[in-house]
């Protein structure tokens, strides 16, 4: 059954803030939000998102400390 009623649609708003960034990385932060089919600040949280799985990666390529180490090699029995 299909009625005349408009459909209601929720809007979400994020809070939000301004950030200085050059006319340049503004221009690229739209095209990649274009490619990605998404807002300019989802993009920006996208990267932010990557820069921290690429800082967490770093740091898993680092050497073990002796006590983790240590830990890992512990008997379990």
């Amino acid at each position: 059954m299909q009625t005349n009623q408009p459909r209601r649609r929720m809007l979400i708003c994020m809070q939000s803030t301004s950030v200085r960034i050059d006319v340049t990385t503004h221009d690229e932060l739209k095209r990649l939000a274009v490619e990605f089919d998404t807002t300019v600040g989802n993009t920006v949280a996208l990267a932010v998102r990557a820069l921290r799985q690429e800082r967490i990666g770093d740091q898993l390529h680092l050497d073990q400390r002796d006590d983790e180490t240590a830990w890992l090699d512990a008997d379990l029995g």
